[in-house]
């Protein structure tokens, strides 16, 4: 008796410690999780509240490379969270069409009119999830890339360097930011300073996503959509004619600035492995 009651704590024994080898991970996936099971997990990427020292590499290619480098992760980190807020929007609006809104549904919307500046007494009806499905979309990372690599000196200017402003974003109240040297007496525009680059990065997109100035933008990249055709930032930037005093001209440059910079940002995602931003549905 003494012997089998010995054999049978070594059994038991051994099959605790198998137990959880032998047990699959049974994980249930909560609804929310369901909405972006399609989606890459938004990247966790540090608050950058310094530059590199862009202006000590004399490399041309060097210094480039590095630009990409510290700015991609951010951009597509962006990107995808982005893609996270337009799956829930998708799924809200089923629940929508079925009259089926829940409390948390409308903390969402209500949130979502916020911060992208639709108006506070909008209906909760069709117009307000086609105006949200317009304004909740991506920004081609190559577009983002360019433009704070033309409008910061790759990360040169004063404005980038003291202010973390990568994208020449101005600010109206006193204070707000930093006071352009050839600004007009009667001027009252800042060059809004961050906290951090992801700050800077959050706050271009969504001025790329909200200000009336970027509607073609906007409805270019919504045709684009209703087309089944990818969103490319050679196709968007004809959207980006009010950003500069230059017009045209700016437009021009940012798509030379394209062609010659895409391969280089190709190698240096490859060389991060960052997680590939796909186009919406």
């Amino acid at each position: 008796m003494r012997l089998l009651t010995i054999l049978l704590f070594i059994v038991l024994s051994v099959a605790a410690l198998l137990l959880p080898w032998l047990i699959k991970d049974t994980e249930v996936e909560t609804p929310e999780q369901s909405v972006t099971a399609h989606l890459p997990a938004i990247p966790e990427v540090p608050v950058q509240r310094d530059l590199p020292d862009f202006m000590s590499i004399t490399d041309v290619t060097e210094k480039k490379e590095e630009f990409f480098r510290f700015l991609l992760p951010l951009v597509e980190a962006e990107n995808i969270r982005i893609l996270h807020d337009r799956a829930y929007l998708k799924a809200i609006h089923e629940r929508f069409k079925s009259n089926e809104l829940t409390e948390a549904d409308k903390k969402r919307i209500a949130d979502w009119i916020e911060y992208y500046r639709l108006e506070d007494d909008i209906a909760i009806d069709e117009n307000l999830f086609g105006l949200l499905k317009r304004r909740i979309d991506i920004i081609p990372e190559m577009m983002v890339l360019v433009q704070a690599a033309n409008e910061s000196g790759w990360g040169t200017s004063r404005f980038s360097r003291q202010g973390l402003n990568l994208f020449g974003q101005w600010c109206y109240s006193k204070g707000c930011g930093l006071v352009p040297n050839q600004r007009d007496d009667d001027g009252r525009h800042e060059v809004a300073q961050f906290d951090s680059v992801n700050a800077s990065v959050k706050s271009y997109m969504r001025n790329i996503n909200t200000h009336g100035a970027y509607l073609d933008l906007r409805l270019l990249r919504e045709q684009k959509r209703l087309d089944n055709e990818d969103i490319l930032a050679r196709d968007l930037i004809t959207g980006l004619s009010s950003y500069s005093e230059r017009g045209e001209e700016y437009i021009d440059e940012l798509r030379a600035m394209i062609r010659i910079n895409r391969p280089i940002v190709k190698r240096v995602s490859e060389e991060l492995n960052t997680p590939e931003v796909p186009q919406p549905e």
